[in-house]
């Protein structure tokens, strides 16, 4: 048990250094559910087998990873960045009505892109 809080312990100083350049940091449990919590004035803490991150709290069996990411993954929604736009090859409202790049507005939509299909939000 000491050598797993001191592996996390080292983990904490070495997320310190990265976390600037996100602002997510993404844990992943044992069963594939992700919960992303802000960088921005991120607190972590132990307690006994419980991991405290901002207002999340984790028992760290049940963790699988932690990384740090530029969109919350607990949501699956991205921001869509103007760099983007030319890898999209089709876009659908909420509604599953295909749009065109023109038609977009401030809002959620999945898009589809040499990268993979995403849901992605809008923000002009």
């Amino acid at each position: 048990m000491k050598k797993l809080f001191l592996f996390l312990m080292l983990l904490l100083g070495t997320f310190t250094a990265h976390a600037e350049d996100y602002p997510y940091l993404t844990f992943e449990m044992t069963d594939g559910a992700r919960v992303s919590v802000s960088t921005s004035s991120l607190t972590m803490s132990f307690s006994g087998t419980t991991l405290k991150a901002g207002d999340q709290s984790f028992t760290v069996s049940n963790l699988s990873k932690m990384y740090f990411s530029d969109h919350d993954e607990s949501t699956g929604i991205e921001t869509l960045y103007v760099s983007d736009w030319n890898e999209i090859t089709d876009i659908y409202d909420l509604n599953g009505k295909k749009v065109t790049k023109d038609q977009m507005q401030k809002g959620v939509y999945v898009v589809r892109s040499k990268k993979g299909t995403h849901k992605m939000t809008v923000n002009p």
